[in-house]
């Protein structure tokens, strides 16, 4: 990326409006049928495929792709799985890639298993964006990272490390085994602890597969099979937040520190009564934004996904694709009690 011009909270404020009047999209699979041609002009549909639906990450990222297809005149619609598992995935790409959508945005629930469902999409010159979880890169066009996975991955090292004093036990309460962002920051995470904290022990990496209770459950296991446990990092919206849940009426509250990725709204209410400190996030509203933009410019031809191409991504500004035909949104940002208060999202 070039560089990023920053939105203010008045197009914060703007994006969320749209949440507020956006409907439950349909599950049955289907896309709108868009033109399919590629041709990325005011009739281009998009059809975004997150992990699951349901996860308040990617109803963030839909008002933010919904956004940018109401600025550039496209038609938008979000499908998906409810549960977040590795084939789950394909017959929504299916069902897109029959009828003929403009360009298809998809957050991988694996880096493999959905790959020949999207080739079959580019093979009829549909672009194919993935988005927050990458598969590997001969399955698409473009992947819009949240962040570089260094920086991801350090700033929650950096979080965990400065609430518990730089020592103790802590384990990770990840996702599905299987995500690729999750394992890649979790690698980093590994590497980081061992390089720079010697006094911190990971003792357990858990997966709550992006469900609600099993993460709930995952953390009352964790406290239960390791009492001297220090902290939790949950790198995942929805685990980081039943893990919130679960620590803010147990003996841990105050004792076992939180910290990972999730959205201020999830998380304003366990600030507030002392359960979580800091935690970090980029904004998922802008990266759905990013991402149609992104898909518009592949169905346009301004760009093919090669190393240098650039284009403009409506208010977030000029972007340029780097090494693997990656973009990257920009920096995380971390919320405390001093700043949540500040984002609705």
């Amino acid at each position: 990326m070039s560089h990023t011009t920053k939105r203010g909270l008045t197009v914060l404020a703007t994006l969320t409006a749209f949440s507020l009047t956006l409907s439950a999209c349909g599950s049955d699979g289907g896309s709108d049928g868009g033109s399919g041609s590629g041709g990325g002009g005011e009739d281009l549909s998009i059809t975004f495929i997150p992990k699951n639906l349901g996860n308040p990450y990617f109803d963030a990222s839909q008002v933010g792709g919904e956004a940018a297809a109401g600025e550039f005149g496209g038609e938008f619609e979000q499908v998906g799985p409810t549960e977040a598992t590795p084939d789950s995935q394909v017959s929504f790409i299916n069902t897109a890639t029959q009828q003929q959508t403009g360009a298809l945005v998809v957050s991988a629930n694996d880096p493999e298993a959905i790959g020949s469902a999207l080739q079959q999409a580019r093979d009829i010159d549909i672009p194919v964006v993935t988005m927050d979880s990458d598969t590997n890169p001969e399955y698409r066009d473009v992947f819009v990272a949240q962040a570089d996975a260094e920086g991801i991955a350090q700033a929650q090292v950096d979080l965990i490390a400065e609430q518990i004093g730089d020592e103790g036990q802590v384990a990770i309460l990840s996702a599905a085994a299987n995500a690729t962002n999750q394992n890649e920051w979790i690698d980093l995470m590994e590497a980081d602890l061992e390089e720079n904290h010697p006094d911190i022990e990971l003792v357990d990496v858990v997966y709550g597969d992006d469900d609600d209770q099993k993460s709930f459950d995952e953390t009352a296991a964790l406290l239960q099979s390791n009492p001297d446990l220090a902290g939790i990092i949950s790198p995942t919206t929805v685990g980081i937040a039943a893990a919130a849940r679960y620590l803010s009426t147990s003996d841990a509250k105050g004792e076992v520190a939180l910290t990972g990725l999730g959205t201020p709204n999830q998380m304003r209410e366990y600030i507030e009564d002392g359960t979580v400190e800091s935690f970090a996030l980029w904004n998922p509203e802008e990266l759905g934004y990013l991402s149609a933009y992104t898909a518009q410019a592949l169905a346009n031809g301004d760009i093919t996904g090669e190393e240098g191409d650039t284009f403009t991504a409506g208010d977030l500004g000029e972007y340029e694709v780097g090494a693997d035909g990656v973009v990257v949104l920009g920096d995380p940002t971390v919320f405390d009690e001093s700043n949540i208060d500040d984002f609705d999202f």
